[in-house]
């Protein structure tokens, strides 16, 4: 992600959020701290990250300013329309959008706001799949989190790593 406006902390650890003319582009679930923020963030924007830390089912009403070609903002939209609790896999996806299930993947994992565009939802037809690129390690810890934190995974799912953080 380019320009970090703020950094704030989840319990998934410190993000990091980049938002354009008040309105958020984007969300870095590993920032580089070394990167100077601004703390210009609007207060919409943390209000809804923090309602969404405290309730899985909160759903996020920000608006967007997502910088992708037309096929991944088409995704990115039906990523929107999928409520928190709910899972789909890639295949039903990509059946619903008339593509195919790698070319989902791909424009997840172009995401530049996860978390709140929720491609943590989509999941492999056996098991979680990746997420943000990554098929094992932290972010597929931070995704199989989050699906928990939601109610869409049961809780005797086996933690995908034994810690979250490094």
């Amino acid at each position: 992600m380019g320009i970090i406006d703020a950094f704030v902390e989840t319990p998934l650890g410190t993000i990091g959020i980049a938002v354009k003319d008040g309105v958020l582009c984007g969300l870095d679930l590993e920032p580089d701290r070394t990167t100077r923020a601004s703390d210009a963030l609007p207060a919409m924007v943390r209000e809804q990250l923090m309602a969404y830390f405290e309730d899985g089912s909160h759903a996020f009403e920000l608006p967007l300013d997502l910088q992708g070609t037309t096929f991944q903002i088409r995704v990115w939209e039906a990523l929107r329309e999928i409520p928190p609790g709910c899972t789909v896999t890639y295949g039903e996806l990509a059946w619903k959008l008339g593509t195919g299930a790698r070319a989902i993947g791909g424009a997840c994992r172009a995401n530049p706001c996860p978390i709140v565009v929720p491609c943590h939802r989509i999941v492999a037809g056996k098991g979680l799949g990746g997420f943000a690129g990554d098929s094992s390690g932290r972010k597929l810890a931070v995704k199989q989190w989050l699906l928990r934190h939601e109610g869409a995974l049961p809780p005797g799912t086996p933690p995908v790593s034994k810690r979250l953080m490094p």
